[in-house]
């Protein structure tokens, strides 16, 4: 409970490639309450996305998505997360290539890491290749710049929104609808 919600929310730290898509994702959630794109894995001082885009600093690109569990189960939130990126690529997601892309999921406590463990036991049954998804305890989160907060809804006409961001939204209209905020059409 690094970002002091409220008892009844938890806050999980998921990295799946630019934070820009699952910012777009989460946002659109019932239940989610917040949504913090930053950094984990790396230096303090190497938290800056100049730095990381470099990709030798050994920080992912994350957001801490905080939620209600009593409105939205973690199941789904976790659910959601390996629908949105592909978890079976090393330190890539698209067109983004590096360290900082790579899939992960940080746990602050050892119940957290076995929701994490069973959520990858299940969704490796829908990939051919093997799932690569780093498990890890979570190292300092270092929120990014404003320009990266709700990247999405500030930017909705941008080329990679409509090209990578797009079709990850509309994936989860798809399969996920009966969990979207009302008016969640973007």
């Amino acid at each position: 409970m690094n970002l002091g919600e409220p008892e009844n929310r938890r806050t999980y730290y998921l990295g799946g490639g630019c934070f820009w898509c699952l910012d777009a994702v989460y946002r659109k959630l019932r239940g989610v309450t917040d949504v913090v794109s930053g950094y984990m894995g790396g230096a303090p001082d190497t938290a800056n996305y100049r730095a990381v885009c470099g990709g030798a600093t050994g920080h992912a690109e994350v957001v801490a998505v905080t939620f209600d569990p009593e409105v939205i189960p973690s199941d789904v939130v976790l659910d959601v997360f390996f629908a949105t990126h592909d978890p079976t690529t090393l330190n890539r997601q698209g067109y983004d290539v590096g360290t900082q892309y790579r899939s992960v999921m940080f746990y602050e406590t050892e119940a957290e890491r076995a929701e994490f463990d069973a959520a990858l036991r299940r969704h490796q049954a829908h990939y051919d290749a093997p799932i690569v998804t780093e498990v890890s305890r979570a190292p300092a989160f270092h929120e990014a710049e404003s320009i990266h907060q709700d990247y999405y809804a500030r930017n909705p006409g941008e080329g990679y929104c409509n090209v990578i961001i797009n079709p990850k939204l509309s994936k989860v209209r798809r399969y996920y609808a009966s969990w979207l905020v009302e008016g969640a059409s973007h």
